[in-house]
């Protein structure tokens, strides 16, 4: 029996959050685990729908099973993203996994995370306005923390690390593509990702 790559990613994210709870890395590639007063993430699985009644359904969850499988540039992740207040059973029914991370609702597609607006209001904080590009089965916080390291050992950022991407982190990450020639997006992206060494 074949298991389907986002039930494993989801499986993966759950394990991911129990580790981080117990207080060990939640990362086998050695990301720090959260601080004392940071929140930790709350992962939501939607449930798949067992039967599919007509051809047009069945389509539709197959081009969204692809959509979510598949890795897509920056520019592409940035026009899909829509900044578009749904309530909680419409982001369920279109994305498999979505995350609470640091006061914000988050949900996966194509390999980034994007901010679920109106996912739940009370938790709707967010330093960053755009996709985050994620490896690893890192939460979006995490992927945040190895960037901001990597660009404090380089010089290019002077802040605390704390897994929000605020003006400071967007400055630095700015300054690091330019010198580096990659495409200025000021955005955790797969390129500037790749140059920092990290994947």
């Amino acid at each position: 029996m074949k298991t389907k790559p986002s039930i494993l990613f989801g499986l993966a994210m759950v394990a991911a959050v129990a580790t981080t709870a117990s207080g060990q890395n939640a990362s086998p590639s050695g990301t720090l685990p959260p601080k004392r007063n940071q929140k930790l993430a709350t992962v939501h699985i939607s449930p798949k729908p067992i039967a599919i009644p007509s051809r047009a359904s069945t389509k539709n969850v197959v081009s969204r099973k692809r959509n979510e499988d598949k890795h897509v540039s920056y520019a592409e992740a940035l026009g899909r993203y829509r900044r578009e207040r749904h309530d909680r059973v419409w982001w369920k029914q279109r994305h498999v996994i979505i995350v609470l991370v640091a006061g914000g609702y988050y949900y996966w597609d194509s390999g980034y995370w994007c901010p679920a607006w109106g996912y739940d209001t009370a938790n709707e904080s967010y330093d960053y306005d755009g996709p985050i590009y994620t490896y690893g089965n890192l939460l979006p916080d995490q992927v945040i923390i190895n960037v901001q390291h990597a660009l404090k050992e380089l010089g290019y950022y002077s802040g605390d690390v704390t897994g929000s991407l605020g003006p400071t982190s967007r400055q630095a990450l700015s300054a690091y593509q330019r010198d580096y020639g990659l495409e200025i997006t000021g955005a955790i992206d797969e390129p500037t990702v790749q140059a920092l060494g990290l994947i």
